[in-house]
């Protein structure tokens, strides 16, 4: 590739073919449209409709090392820096995981079925506050919360929100060790903890175990409904009576979820299927 004459073709061109042995199809194409994006401050519709638009050439340096970063399997939206979910963009670092489309579905469900009722609701591990952030956006007269552990994920998850106009109460703590004064009193409390055991690692791929945060991905083998149980002790005070809880799941944990809820004393229990076939999505109400 000439570095002095840098267009958006030429460019695509560059990375299908230093790529193209490390992705293939359908996410090989993705990956070229985010960083032809990235690269040229320019949308889809745009990079479609003129591909000899010329990019400065100083940016030759930039799609190197992105080339080199994507074929040491970096996930490209740590490259980006941003990913897109729900129809909003977020940004990510290497404190948040990069959220996922049975994600997306769980916010699809809880605004379907709250979508009138201004609820109070608190988000448990919102990470890059994909889940509060996306039910902000699209539930009129909701008051959300949200927690995580650490300072550094808040900051990422506070400045989503600011960059999507939406008012937020964010508070740092430790589900396995809460501060109960920190908490209201919710009409609707949702949760995607880790939830992948140690042992599943072997049928993970590269980009997810070398680059996103181990802490927010799994749970020991012995113990691997941990957080959920943490979670509903800490829905014992704050969750309302009758009052709604939605947790992300480990698909292969259906039955051991549903008898820890019952557990509780949760009643109306419900596993949804993603678009897959796979139980991803509990909900059920508080007794």
């Amino acid at each position: 590739m000439n570095r002095e004459q840098l267009t958006i073709s030429s460019v695509r061109h560059y990375l299908s073919g230093n790529l193209s042995p490390h992705y293939q199809g359908r996410e090989l194409n993705a990956i070229i449209r985010i960083i032809l994006s990235h690269i040229s401050g320019k949308d889809h519709a745009f990079i479609l409709a003129h591909p000899e638009h010329e990019i400065p050439s100083f940016t030759w340096f930039k799609v190197n090392k992105i080339c080199d970063d994507l074929k040491n399997m970096v996930p490209v939206q740590y490259i980006t820096g941003v990913t897109e979910f729900y129809g909003i963009e977020l940004k990510v670092t290497e404190h948040t995981l990069i959220p996922r489309q049975e994600t997306e579905e769980l916010v699809g469900l809880i605004i379907k079925e709250n979508r009138n009722t201004s609820p109070v609701i608190l988000d448990i591990g919102t990470g890059s506050g994909c889940i509060a952030i996306s039910l902000a956006v699209n539930i009129d007269g909701a008051q959300i919360s949200a927690t995580d552990r650490a300072d550094e994920i808040i900051a990422v998850a506070t400045d989503n929100s600011n960059k999507n106009s939406v008012e937020i109460n964010f508070m740092v703590d430790d589900i396995l060790n809460p501060c109960i004064n920190k908490y209201g009193k919710y009409d609707l409390v949702v949760c995607n903890p880790p939830y992948i055991r140690e042992s599943e690692k072997l049928n993970m791929e590269k980009n997810v175990l070398d680059f996103e945060p181990h802490q927010a991905l799994f749970v020991p083998d012995d113990d691997p409904l941990l957080f959920y149980r943490a979670a509903l002790v800490l829905c014992s005070t704050v969750l309302k009576k009758d009052g709604y809880l939605y947790f992300e799941i480990n698909e292969t944990m259906g039955k051991e979820m549903t008898d820890l809820l019952i557990n509780f004393g949760y009643h109306d229990i419900k596993i949804i299927n993603d678009i897959n076939g796979k139980a991803r999505i509990t909900k059920s109400r508080k007794a």
